[in-house]
């Protein structure tokens, strides 16, 4: 069938795009399948396999399907034992190991586009087996590095812990989250004091202690050792990109809190994200009442939909409780009228059609936080902290955190929103629509090692949240994420004027950009991942040489053989 048969075929189908989409949602968020080896191709194709590690042949594919691989060889140790063993193993025979949560990234930190299925590259499955959860202390948690957020929630909320903020998706891995300093959304709002056990930073700032698979130059093997939060080496393995295999952490956790989230969606862009000393409802104003906001503004738009968790320990009135987790089914399904014109713009290559998509999310979300009762809810911090299911609308996304000071954040908010509302009118101008997304505005703390409460913790080396030598009142990150469908003509050159415009505004002086690890970074105009200067020299100086150069030489000591690493990762930290 030729493509413009293929596509006649799908127009005389209207149900064809809306189908075709929730199918591929439901085919990506599924887990990874391991389909058992034939015994003897396993024996001939990797010899002298630890005997006990059952071996499979699988897929893999990040969140949104641009990065594909078929076929690898895949395990599932059934202990961090068992994953010591295959870690040897791959040494000896010159193959690299690649640790696999729920694939739930965008960045090339995990496998590469092009990896072949014959390619020395074993996959390593986390999440069936590395999964335990125990408590240390009335504190501390002991989990496994597979286990997934939602999981490792639930289990806090079970024994009324919790943390302050945490990522949307609830099926993320630990493992996964700590190695790219995964976040939520939280500073302390006016008069809050920070409650025992709990950081405004990311998750990897609660890290204790940390079990790895390291070599050890004395016994010339790889081994399991476990690094406590004041060790030297530590700080690199906090956020570690990829580069190591951690099986096992201690998390610093403190007593849960009653979250209450209020939504809205009547607030015109122009006010919430007006220039600083503005009067009205200002991004600012929200975050010095509750500290913790996330903005998420659809695509030619007018009015975002704005989220306020507010600490409650009693549920008010109007509220509703919820006892569990993803309140908001209009944004977890994606809503007919969306799918459609979302299948009519890839399949058909209507990308003018982005202003209509923008306003019928726009309209989902106002009409759903209606219908579903879910503008004002209240519960134990887990449900209203996780709500992005695997059945969402699957997008790309850029990222990048803007270290600043606590009483800058609306001007570095304002500035990068009249930017980008330039930009995407100008590029319409010429018939062109970059973006069909959403932009998505999150503020945090840093990574504060004091608030590990762990005398002489160390800061995470390669953390955006790491807090700046050169600065160090800078306080507050701003997260700025744009996100759009797979394959859009001209994204990437649109990104790219972003991204350039933020390393040049925020370029140390009086704020500072850093790339957020698993998203989007380093564009050149017609790909990610790909610009020299950026990769070369942008990321490493937005870190410093000194922690740069620290880091990138304990990750090489700790793996002098480079078996936890890939082709991109060779490249970053060349």
């Amino acid at each position: 069938m030729t493509d413009r048969s293929a596509n006649n075929h799908r127009q005389e189908d209207p149900s064809w795009s809306r189908r075709g989409f929730l199918l591929s949602a439901a085919a990506l968020a599924a887990v990874p399948v391991l389909i058992a080896a034939d015994p003897a191709v396993a024996a001939e194709q990797l010899p002298d396999f630890p005997a006990d590690v059952a071996l499979y042949r699988s897929a893999y594919r990040n969140w949104v399907g641009e990065i594909t691989a078929d076929g690898l060889w895949a395990c599932a140790p059934t202990d961090p034992a068992q994953a010591v063993a295959v870690v040897n193993w791959a040494w000896r025979h010159g193959w690299r190991v690649r640790a696999r949560g729920s694939s739930h990234g965008w960045s090339p930190l995990t496998i590469t586009e092009g990896t072949a299925s014959d390619a020395p590259v074993l996959l390593v499955d986390t999440a069936s087996h590395l999964t335990g959860l125990s408590l240390d202390s009335d504190s501390a948690v002991r989990a496994g590095t597979g286990v997934t957020l939602e999981a490792l929630l639930t289990y806090l909320e079970e024994h009324r812990l919790g943390v302050t903020a945490a990522p949307a998706p609830g099926d993320l891995t630990l493992g996964g989250a700590l190695a790219i300093d995964a976040h939520g959304s939280a500073v302390p709002a006016e008069g809050e004091q920070r409650l025992p056990g709990q950081t405004y930073g990311s998750l990897s700032n609660r890290i204790l202690s940390l079990t790895a698979v390291v070599w050890d130059e004395d016994s010339g093997a790889y081994v399991l050792r476990t690094y406590d939060r004041d060790e030297a080496d530590a700080a690199a393995l906090l956020t570690h990109l990829g580069r190591a295999l951690i099986t096992e952490v201690v998390l610093r956790v403190g007593a849960n809190s009653n979250l209450r989230c209020v939504s809205r969606t009547d607030i015109p862009a122009g006010e919430l994200f007006a220039a600083p000393g503005s009067d009205g409802r200002t991004l600012a104003s929200y975050l010095e009442q509750a500290g913790r906001v996330e903005a998420i503004w659809f695509a030619f738009t007018e009015f975002p939909w704005l989220k306020v968790w507010s600490v409650e320990p009693t549920k008010p009135l109007t509220s509703r409780r919820v006892t569990s987790p993803y309140n908001y089914p209009f944004s977890d399904n994606v809503p007919t009228l969306v799918a459609d014109l979302a299948g009519r713009m890839v399949s058909d290559a209507a990308w003018y059609l982005a202003p209509v998509l923008g306003n019928a999310q726009l309209d989902a979300a106002a009409l759903g936080l209606v219908a579903t009762l879910s503008a004002d809810i209240w519960g134990p911090s887990k449900n209203t902290l996780l709500y992005i299911k695997p059945t969402t609308l699957r997008v790309t996304a850029n990222g990048y955190a803007v270290l600043t000071t606590r009483d800058q954040v609306q001007r570095v908010v304002s500035e990068f929103t009249d930017h980008y509302r330039e930009r995407l009118t100008a590029y319409a101008a010429l018939g062109r629509f970059p973006v069909n997304g959403t932009v998505e505005i999150r503020v945090t703390g840093l990574d504060d090692p004091a608030e590990a409460e762990l005398d002489g913790a160390r800061a995470p080396l390669l953390s955006a949240l790491r807090a700046s030598d050169a600065h160090p009142e800078w306080d507050t990150a701003v997260w700025l994420d744009i996100l759009t469908l797979p394959g859009t003509p001209y994204a990437e050159a649109f990104l790219r004027e972003i991204e350039l415009f933020l390393l040049d505004s925020h370029d140390g002086t009086d704020a500072l950009t850093r790339v957020e690890w698993s998203k989007g970074w380093a564009y050149t105009d017609a790909a990610v991942w790909s610009d020299e200067e950026v990769l070369g020299t942008a990321v490493p100086a937005s870190f410093g040489e000194a922690a740069w150069g620290q880091a990138a030489g304990v990750l090489d000591r700790l793996d002098p053989h480079g078996v936890f690493g890939n082709a991109f990762l060779d490249r970053l930290f060349d």
